[in-house]
């Protein structure tokens, strides 16, 4: 005790130095104990490598049995969203010429009484989109596709009516590839319109489950019947509807123009 009392400087240095040394050995000791940790870590997960790689990959009958059940449920799932896909989509009927052209008059004059009834400005001599048939008859082979079509805008249109929105400005159609006539519609990308059906890999083309057709709605409206339009087109179940754009506008007198871009889904 009189030898630290005698040399402070010395006894004060050793006592530090005592404490460094306990220091970095409790450091060298952590530090040496995560690097063993991570020594085993990979030697297990090395080894695990090594193990699976010997591994016969031929799948057992019990994992045979797990996978075609995965398959099974699979492919029954599918077949249950097609049905109900299908089940939301206008049917195309067979119809004559001339009967086209009787449901367009009536859908027309249908729609216009609605149009009256509700308040809604329509543009002059409308025609739902099909001007060129109100004076022509289609030809036989598209006008299933064109009735069905029809039908889609018409319900597209009610939608806008009981809306109570308060004009639809403009409505144009994307002729259908089988009308053989140029698109009055600029496309945007050449996705636009029916798809070619991919190929199977027997080389037979595969059967389409939808096919769509573009329609361009631009109207006038108070916010809340624009939010209502938009929701409607969105929750239809009778017809399955996509906006591809939607383009809005606020007027002075506080109204929107709403211009949209609607994807019918077939």
């Amino acid at each position: 005790m009189k030898w630290f009392q005698q040399n402070r400087v010395f006894a004060t240095f050793l006592i530090a130095f005592a404490i460094c040394v306990l220091l970095f050995g409790a450091l060298v000791y952590r530090r040496w104990s995560i690097w063993t940790a991570a020594r085993q870590t990979f030697e297990q997960a090395a080894a695990e490598r090594n193990r699976m790689k010997s591994l016969d990959p031929f799948p057992n009958e019990v994992n045979q049995r797990k996978l075609q059940e995965y398959l099974d449920n699979y492919i029954a799932a599918l077949r249950n969203f097609k049905e109900a896909f299908k089940a939301e989509v206008a049917p195309a009927p067979p119809l004559a010429p001339n009967e086209f052209q009787s449901r367009l008059r009536q859908a027309v004059v249908a729609t216009l009484d609605r149009a009256r009834t509700n308040n809604v400005k329509l543009p002059e001599r409308f025609q739902l989109g099909f001007d060129e048939f109100a004076r022509i008859m289609p030809n036989t082979a598209v006008t299933p596709l064109l009735g069905q079509e029809l039908s889609q805008i018409q319900m597209l249109i009610n939608i806008l009516l009981d809306a109570k929105v308060d004009s639809v400005t403009s409505l144009r159609r994307t002729p259908l590839p089988e009308e053989g006539g140029p698109s009055s519609t600029p496309t945007p990308s050449p996705t636009v319109g029916r798809r070619a059906p991919a190929a199977m890999p027997g080389g037979t083309p595969a059967p389409p489950l939808v096919e769509r057709n573009l329609v361009d709605v631009s109207f006038k409206a108070a916010p809340g019947a624009a939010r209502k339009v938009i929701n409607e087109i969105a929750a239809s179940t009778r017809q399955f509807f996509i906006i591809r754009t939607l383009y809005v506008h606020n007027e002075k007198d506080n109204h929107e123009w709403t211009r949209m871009d609607t994807n019918e889904v077939k």
